[in-house]
């Protein structure tokens, strides 16, 4: 079963008027339906802040919150439950999409814990050097080489028509590069998925100062990933033009 977790503030149901501690959608004593509440995502679910989290169970109480708040079980019921059905509805959909994306559960839970997370800026070249992992500084400069240089073969076989013309051996073997490339940063990818969830464990596992180091620790990961994420997005961009 999931694990409830209770506000420190009481709530009175707005029907019965028993108070509660619960950050609920429902009343604990009769049932009926409560305003959005205004915990977080986990609270929606009845969890506890934490990372490692059973998906199956966050599934079942997903589909089963969302058929006891569905709108046409409240057809005939007052304005307010009606409309909350549909605010309610809309919490738990969006505390879910969160919830079950283990990126996107980082994310949010350490954006709870105050940490900044980074975010790609609108518009800025991803590769950009002064965001480049010190270990990679010099395969990321080779591979923006690599990459123009491949943008203007696409280019010149595109304007000569590439029906027409046969691809040089330099090409074929700049395109083998970049398949490589392609690889070894996704096989990165896969190393900063590991490292995350080890630092999962000592989140939920730990005390004040191994929760710090941990939220430290996947704040740098999390940009490392971002980063990693965008250069292998850039290469199968050029290899797919």
């Amino acid at each position: 079963m999931l694990k409830v977790l209770n506000t420190a503030v009481p709530v009175a149901c707005w029907s019965c008027s028993i108070g509660h501690t619960e950050s609920t959608l429902f009343c604990p004593h009769c049932s009926k339906i409560q305003p959005p509440p205004g915990g977080d995502f986990f609270s929606v679910f009845g969890l506890k802040p934490r990372l490692n989290i059973d998906l199956t169970e966050l599934e079942h109480e997903f589909h089963r919150l969302s058929r006891r708040l569905h709108p046409d079980r409240f057809a005939r019921a007052q304005e307010n439950e009606r409309e909350w059905s549909l605010a309610d509805t809309a919490l738990l959909n969006d505390a879910y999409r969160t919830l079950r994306d283990p990126l996107r559960r980082t994310e949010y839970l350490l954006k709870l814990e105050g940490a900044e997370v980074g975010e790609e800026t609108a518009g800025k070249n991803r590769t950009d050097p002064s965001r480049v992992p010190a270990d990679l500084l010099e395969e990321v400069f080779e591979l923006n080489m690599q990459l123009e240089e491949m943008r203007a073969e696409r280019k010149a076989l595109q304007a000569a028509g590439q029906r027409d013309v046969v691809p040089s051996e330099e090409f074929l073997q700049l395109e083998a590069q970049l398949q490589q490339a392609k690889q070894k940063f996704t096989v990165l990818l896969h190393d900063v998925d590991q490292s995350l969830r080890s630092q999962w464990t000592a989140w939920d596992e730990g005390d004040g100062a191994g929760r710090k180091a941990a939220q430290k620790a996947m704040v740098a990961l999390l940009d490392r990933r971002r980063y990693l994420s965008n250069l292998v997005r850039d290469v199968t961009e050029t290899l797919g033009a």
